[in-house]
């Protein structure tokens, strides 16, 4: 059941011994709080007609009840080590957030800075909550995926908790507050990141759900009649429920000190709030999302008590009120450095390894974990199999690393010798201190949870995530976020081609890598073998503030022999040519990614006299930000045609070459092999079709390279021809 949490109105309770008790503040002052951030929410967006008033004003007293009672945090050093995090997964009311970091004596966040809010001069308060500004834990606003972050934060201090906390040293001993709204609870990420957190118990994470019932188009009751308590109950969340969270501080407060007693379950405070509360406009669309026009404003302010020709005011006696949370922070964190400078006279090698892992970096020499050339097996191998060479060598030794995947642990090779699974130790199934996590079939939460572990403390974390390639378009929105927020994640995308053979084309990926490739700050990494595939690891572990997905082959696929895992961190590079390139200039320039890699150096061989070079191109982005002269002399431009080989849409590579031999349809269910040569990546095929396209442009004898635009397709309906009637289906 349920627990209620009701009482009378505003008042002077303390949930933090360091704070005066009930009784001991003016009631009167405390409501002038309450209702200042509500005056401010209206002022400030209207002085420049836009924004999110609505949330601002209904949620005030929760505002209040984090920042002024509840959260531990030093307000003068925002990075902290243990202080609370707290995630705006509904963003769009950052406002409200910006408020109350200036209420609680943020540097940053001045008046000057909250009069920003939507300013055409740009400034820290942003539209959204963005990461990179003091207090702002990550970048919000794509509704749900905050819950996922916060889940991911959540893991992160329990891990970080089971590893390092000794008897009397709790080095790690956080909440996560997440705050939503109803549209998080309507996404889909938001629903699979309750029900993880549910399963893993994680009662250091709060979820407060400000449940106003109005979203842009107006009341919810339209859309949305789920019984949110119950459904949460039965992922596992110990449900308060407070009824009047506009007005009813003692009720928040308490509901959150019960929250943070629980033990065994995560929390979600269900608090009923009026959005737009004092505006005639309140409980209504027209409250949410754009400002309140200036009638109503003054308005406002004369409910309030507030003189409606003075703006963004912020009376002294409200400054008083949250003065104490600065004094206090700065106590919590000089307690913590106590314990801290003791913890490392206790327990020396926990400290040490700590404060590395603080730096957000691998340990000097870590690349000598991964094994030289020499010692990769020779024989053919998937690279979703060489990875596991890379998750072996490095995952065991650093306890930087969180593998997981999404239900496919052992196919896409992330399980490794020794492990512990993250889980409840009630469970029987592992303990906090595991570094495996199952994340159930939940791509999209598995990514934006990484998302926040990365961004838990300078990257300490380095999550690894795992599924089919065709699934990580599931969490597309994430890697997008993960982008924007310079955090890192080790993607694996395996089974990554018509390579899936019978698995069929709903699982045979044609458009998505364009997508990857186009985001910007995003590693989109498809080696051609084992080296090349330690190589990508390198890359993804290098790029500190770049997440990564490495697209890896079913089928196996041979060591070549000028593979080199240090080129890889030049995007491409020559692998093979037909030819002596001492004495002459190609004339033909293959490029090929992956597993179609060993092809195109077998379709060269085939090709010669015609002087061939074979590239490899792993990451196109990172290839584009080499040198000119680099790139220039790598594709022979200007001297060579070049044809891209890839079983992909072709989409992007006429940037590079002049053809391409690329999907233009669906995939089919058939054995491996059979696909290749149904869709025209035979050796043979590829010698027949780039031949007569370098025959096209001989004249006299000579090879002329098409001009500016010029691209052509050398696959373009040959599947079809080949394939009968099956394939008009895809």
């Amino acid at each position: 059941m349920s627990s209620i949490v009701e009482a009378g109105a505003l008042s002077g309770l303390s949930a933090d011994p360091k704070v005066p008790a009930k009784g001991a503040i003016d009631p009167e002052i405390e409501k002038l709080a309450v209702n200042t951030v509500r005056v401010l929410g209206a002022d400030l967006t209207q002085a420049f007609k836009g924004g999110h008033p609505g949330t601002v004003m209904g949620a005030a007293a929760i505002g209040v009840a984090l920042w002024r009672y509840q959260m531990r945090y030093n307000p003068k050093n925002p990075d902290w080590f243990n202080r609370d995090r707290f995630v705006l997964s509904a963003g769009h009311a950052c406002l409200w957030q910006y408020i109350h970091l200036h209420l609680a004596g943020y540097d940053a966040w001045t008046i000057d800075a909250l009069k920003q809010y939507h300013n055409p001069d740009f400034g820290i308060a942003a539209g959204h909550p963005e990461i990179e500004f003091p207090g702002i834990e990550l970048t919000t606003g794509l509704l749900g995926q905050g819950v996922a972050n916060a889940l991911g934060l959540a893991i992160a201090s329990k891990n970080l908790a089971a590893t390092y906390n000794k008897p009397s040293y709790p080095v790690v001993d956080n909440k996560i507050w997440c705050f939503v709204g109803d549209g998080c609870l309507q996404e889909g990420v938001g629903q699979e990141a309750l029900s993880l957190a549910g399963h893993l118990r994680l009662d250091n994470l709060i979820v407060i759900y400000d449940d106003n019932s109005v979203t842009v188009d107006g009341s919810i009751a339209t859309c949305f009649t789920d019984d949110t308590s119950a459904k949460v109950k039965a992922m596992g969340f110990n449900v308060l429920e407070v009824y009047d969270g506009t007005n009813d501080l003692t009720a928040i407060i308490k509901a959150m000190d019960e929250a943070k007693a629980t033990r065994g379950k995560p929390s979600f405070i269900h608090i009923r709030t009026i959005i737009g509360f004092g505006s005639r406009k309140q409980n209504t669309g027209a409250a949410h999302g754009a400002a309140l026009g200036e009638d109503e404003v003054s308005y406002v302010k004369q409910l309030f008590g507030f003189d409606p020709a003075k703006r963004f005011v912020i009376p002294d006696g409200v400054y008083d009120y949250f003065h104490p949370v600065i004094q206090r922070g700065a106590d919590d964190e000089a307690a913590w450095n106590a314990m801290f400078a003791q913890y490392a006279k206790e327990h020396p090698a926990e400290h040490a390894e700590l404060t590395q892992r603080l730096t957000g970096t691998l340990p000097d020499g870590w690349k000598n974990d991964l094994p030289p050339k020499g010692a990769l097996p020779t024989s053919a191998q998937a690279t979703r199999k060489s990875s596991g060479i890379a998750v072996q060598a490095l995952v065991p030794k650093y306890k930087h690393f969180i593998a997981g995947s999404a239900d496919l642990m052992e196919s896409t090779f992330v399980n490794f010798k020794g492990q512990v699974e993250f889980q409840s130790p009630d469970t029987g199934f592992g303990d906090y201190s595991g570094r495996q996590l199952r994340y159930g079939i939940r791509e999209f939460a598995m990514v934006g949870a990484a998302n926040g572990m990365n961004a838990y403390q300078n990257g300490m974390i380095i999550p690894i995530c795992s599924s089919y390639l065709a699934f990580w378009q599931y969490a597309m929105s994430a890697c997008r976020l993960g982008a924007l927020m310079g955090v890192r994640f080790i993607g694996l995308g395996t089974h990554d081609s018509i390579g899936v053979g019978e698995d069929g084309p709903t699982h045979q990926s044609v458009a998505l890598a364009a997508f990857f490739r186009a985001l910007p700050n995003f590693n989109l990494i498809r080696p051609a073998d084992a080296e090349e595939v330690l190589g990508a690891w390198e890359v993804a572990l290098d790029a500190q503030h770049t997440p990564t997905l490495m697209t890896l082959s079913r089928q196996g696929v041979p060591l070549l022999e000028h593979s080199d895992r240090a080129k890889v961190h030049n995007g491409a590079y020559p692998i093979f040519a037909n030819y002596d390139e001492r004495t002459a200039d190609p004339e033909l320039v293959l490029i090929a990614t992956g597993s179609e890699v060993w092809r195109a150096v077998e379709a060269a061989k085939k090709l010669a006299p015609l002087r061939t070079r074979v590239v490899s191109m792993p990451i196109q982005s990172v290839f584009d930000r080499q040198p000119a002269e680099y790139r220039r002399v790598t594709l022979a431009t200007g001297k060579a045609l070049v044809v891209a080989i890839e079983p992909w849409a072709s989409y992007g590579w006429a940037r590079y070459a002049h053809a391409s031999m690329s999907l233009h349809t669906f995939g089919l269910s058939a054995p491996q092999e059979t696909l290749y040569e149904l869709f025209g990546y035979g050796i043979d095929t590829i010698v027949e079709k780039v031949s007569k396209f370098v025959e096209s442009k001989r004249v006299d004898g000579k090879i002329v390279l098409p001009g500016v635009g010029e691209f052509e397709e050398l696959l373009l309906g040959y599947a079809k021809k080949h394939a009968g009637p099956e394939l008009e289906l895809h």
